[in-house]
């Protein structure tokens, strides 16, 4: 067995679902220990108190890479002749990561770089690029199958529906209304989009809670959960003297975990599904 054979082999057996899994809950939870102990707020030399600077990065650090792994994973189930649902689905759910990700570092560029606010940037390019492809993915995942659901399930998703979309009116109103038409508009784009991608996720959620390729999509509405979270409190804390960092702004790295994990137990779960039947037909 030549050595190039051997280290192919080796990869592979280190990048395993389940080895993919447990890293991205690693990463998920060391982003939570990395919020909680050091975004506090320091005093500076004027007085004013500010997260220090390399902290800021460092949520950045893993906001990025939890992003960039989940469009890569969706892009291998797109890639996957095998993979159970649309490819098209998971090709529009990478698009969406990989926007966010590169959102993400023009976003802490302005921030942190040109230590502008980033009201307006080139990163608002490819967010709203990801919540068009996000919004357009999902809405395949729905069509792709039937959607079959109870009354009280309905009465579910039209509660969580109101309640999000006025604790976003509620907090959209908190702000002040801002002089600059673009502005305004991505704020109102923001808010709307947030609120479809919940309504979705919570159909997607009761859709499919039974059965072993149900995980992955179970992983999906939690990740639109966790994006509507830190969108919402992102918007609530707004204002002239609001730096990057604040603890809730972890579900960010959430949101991008759980994408990841949900494109890996969907191709997993195919994985299976195929050796299945192909164990049959053997039979």
């Amino acid at each position: 067995m030549s050595s190039s054979y051997k280290d192919s082999y080796r990869s592979k057996s280190i990048l395993t679902n389940q080895n993919i899994v447990l890293a991205s809950i690693g990463w998920g939870v060391l982003a939570l220990l990395y919020f909680l102990l050091f975004s506090a707020k320091v005093p500076g030399v004027d007085g004013v108190e500010s997260r220090a600077e390399w902290y800021v990065i460092g949520t950045n650090i893993f906001e990025a890479f939890a992003y960039l792994g989940a469009g890569i994973l969706c892009l291998r189930n797109w890639r996957s002749p095998q993979i159970v649902s649309s490819r098209n689905v998971w090709l529009a759910i990478a698009i969406g990561m990989l926007s966010y990700f590169l959102g993400g570092i023009f976003f802490g560029y302005t921030e942190i770089i040109l230590n502008e606010e980033p009201d307006v940037s080139i990163g608002d390019v490819f967010f709203v690029l990801t919540y068009l492809s996000l919004g357009a993915g999902m809405i395949l995942a729905v069509a792709s199958r039937r959607i079959n659901l109870e009354k009280w399930q309905w009465l579910i998703v039209f509660a969580i529906g109101l309640f999000g979309s006025l604790l976003a009116w509620w907090i959209s109103m908190q702000q002040a209304t801002s002089t600059e038409l673009l502005v305004s508009i991505l704020n109102w784009f923001y808010v709307v989009s947030d609120v479809f991608l919940l309504i979705i996720a919570t159909i997607l959620l009761l859709a499919f809670w039974g059965g072993r390729v149900a995980q992955s999509w179970r992983m999906i509405a939690a990740a639109a959960f966790s994006l509507y979270i830190a969108d919402m409190w992102f918007k609530y804390a707004q204002g002239p003297n609001y730096q990057s960092g604040e603890i809730l702004e972890v579900f960010w790295v959430f949101s991008g975990v759980l994408f990841g994990m949900g494109a890996v137990l969907e191709h997993d779960a195919s994985l299976s599904r195929n050796r299945r039947e192909r164990g049959r037909k053997r039979a």
